[in-house]
């Protein structure tokens, strides 16, 4: 092992190495400096999603650099914390769901946009969970039905992007709604992605980019998926009535809002596994990221991954040199899973169902070298619940057994949270302020 310490304690080291590289504070101010306010033009701050508050902290400290200040603007935040400045107001919003917190959210947005002038710029700072934090109906839909959608689609199975398709052509903010809301004014959106291959109409739900699909489409995808017969009613008329021309489609391309907008991206899960890889060789580890992004359901990819970990073999390795084959290996993954829940489902997140399944694969593993797999969120959130993930090596089987619980039926009832708890394998981090979906990180120690 590395003189760092205990498996836990080494992919510890490097979550958090991941997690500052995608620091949406310094990403920030590397953006801005590339693309100065005009010198004639007020700014206000729009601050939205899970990154909010350290986003405008680096957009206010950016301008008071140059000499400016922010005219106005609102920061939507999932917990309460204190504005940057005197005309910046906090507001909080509900995650995973939207619930009054968001309701009053989308509404105090709705007047921070009215405050902006045609010759202003509007910053838009986007970070992963808006969709949800100002998560309000269009008009002539009520609160309960929207929350009855993500409720749904947040069980489903369905990917971040298939979901945010879908909920964007029911909610107030998205799919370029803020941006034609803030038309006249000049768009700048500077966004933090959280969502597989950087699909900026997938990160927040798009607020400032133009649709690209229609209500047709959307129809389709809920009829493939078997999700629009439980649709609440209210949800299939609208759609009904905007593909009967009744009522009008999301904004599009050609929308002339979307001329005076540009989208600039400034952190990624990308970023953040180079980060934990150049950590590991700094320590003298072999570190690999492997694979194309983590996708498919959680339980199904820990247990792939799992075995990835077992099995691997760097001399298999395009390039693999002698002096790196004697080495403890780093193993990494990025993306987000998804998990299908049942009506009865126990509590847990799509990290700690990886972390649980992986522990099975490697219980059952032939004697071998050492085995670690550590699956967290990098907001430092999985699920609805206080936990960032998990670990999982080759006692965490035997030490949930050891509890009391059995980790099979917990496996299979989505109970991944009470499992982990019971085998002290949970990971907590607390909030960390940025959001680039989730990470796997596995730890092989060296053969012999």
């Amino acid at each position: 092992m590395p003189s760092t310490g205990t498996a836990r304690h080494l992919l510890t080291e490097l979550y958090w190495a991941a997690v500052r590289a995608a620091a949406p504070g310094p990403a920030l101010r590397a953006g801005l400096v590339r693309h100065a306010p005009h010198p004639d033009r007020p700014v206000h701050l729009l601050a939205l999603g899970k990154a909010a508050l350290p986003m405008a902290q680096a957009a206010v400290a950016h301008l008071a650099s140059l000499g400016l200040a922010p005219a106005g603007g609102l920061l939507v935040l999932p917990e309460p914390g204190p504005s940057p400045h005197p005309l910046l107001e906090v507001a909080v919003g509900d995650h995973p769901e939207p619930g009054p917190g968001s309701l009053a959210a989308a509404a105090a947005l709705g007047r921070a946009v009215a405050a902006v002038g045609p010759e202003a710029e509007a910053w838009v700072l986007l970070s992963g969970g808006t969709t949800s934090l100002i998560g309000a109906p269009v008009a002539g839909l009520q609160s309960p039905d929207l929350t009855a959608l993500y409720r749904l689609l947040l069980g489903s199975g369905l990917d971040i992007t298939a979901m945010n398709r879908i909920r964007k052509r029911f909610t107030r903010w998205s799919a370029g709604r803020l941006t034609t809301a803030l038309y006249p004014a000049h768009v700048k959106s500077f966004t933090i992605s959280d969502v597989i291959g950087d699909d900026l109409g997938s990160i927040g739900s798009g607020p400032c980019v133009p649709d690209g699909s229609n209500a047709e489409e959307v129809r389709t995808a809920l009829t493939s998926t078997g999700l629009w017969e439980r649709l609440p009613a209210a949800l299939k008329t609208h759609l009904e009535q905007v593909m009967a021309g009744a009522l009008p489609e999301t904004p599009k391309a050609n929308d002339p809002a979307f001329t005076k907008t540009t989208i600039h991206l400034v952190a990624s899960n990308r970023l953040a596994l180079e980060a934990a890889a150049a950590r590991a060789r700094e320590l003298g580890l072999t570190a690999e990221i492997l694979d194309a992004a983590l996708a498919g359901e959680a339980a199904q990819a820990g247990r792939h991954l799992a075995a990835r970990l077992r099995d691997y073999d760097a001399t298999q390795n395009a390039g693999a040199q002698d002096s790196q084959l004697n080495k403890d290996t780093i193993c990494i993954w990025g993306g987000e899973t998804t998990v299908t829940l049942p009506p009865d489902a126990g509590p847990g997140g799509r990290s700690q169902e990886l972390a649980l399944a992986a522990a099975e694969v490697f219980a059952d593993a032939a004697p071998g070298p050492e085995l670690c797999l550590l699956a967290a969120g990098t907001d430092g959130r999985d699920g609805p619940t206080d936990a960032a993930g998990g670990f999982a090596d080759r006692a965490t089987w035997g030490a949930i057994r050891a509890a009391g619980r059995d980790p099979r039926r917990d496996l299979a009832t989505h109970n991944a949270f009470d499992a982990l708890e019971a085998g002290g394998a949970l990971f907590r981090t607390g909030m960390t302020g940025t959001n680039v979906m989730d990470l796997v990180l596995g730890y092989r120690a060296r053969d012999g």
